[in-house]
């Protein structure tokens, strides 16, 4: 897990860096940070209309007594795009707003599920009630 963590760190920038060289030198030094920039303007919006309508999902399924439980796996796929959104490179601004759209949204979830199940069947998981 060390290796994998360390290999990101290096091999994420190394990527970006590189992404953002390419793309400048097709399009231009300027309108690859205008378009950085704009990515991260849109990502901005839509984190914050997106993160509302999960906000109210999440009070209404809890005040009809369910628990959010997809609504809490959109939220945590808003937060981890609205993350890469703040990570400056254009391959993040991408995966970051593809998190961020409700449509494409189901791959991710549905890995994440598959995850948690696996954790739960071995029982490797922690639950925490409040009392």
């Amino acid at each position: 897990m060390k290796r994998l963590f360390l290999l990101l760190i290096i091999a994420v920038p190394a990527l970006e860096i590189f992404t953002l060289i390419q793309v400048g030198h097709i399009i231009g030094g300027w309108l690859t940070f205008f378009l950085v920039i704009g990515m991260s303007g849109l990502g901005v919006y839509l984190l914050t209309v997106q993160g509302r309508y999960i906000m109210q999902q999440i009070r209404r399924e809890m005040q009809m007594g369910q628990l959010p439980g997809d609504s809490l796996l959109n939220g945590a796929c808003l937060l981890v795009g609205g993350t890469l959104l703040l990570i400056p490179g254009l391959l993040s601004d991408l995966i970051g707003m593809l998190l961020l759209l409700p449509g494409v949204r189901e791959l991710p979830k549905s890995l994440i599920k598959l995850y948690l199940m696996k954790m739960m069947q071995k029982g490797n998981y922690v639950f925490y009630r409040r009392f």
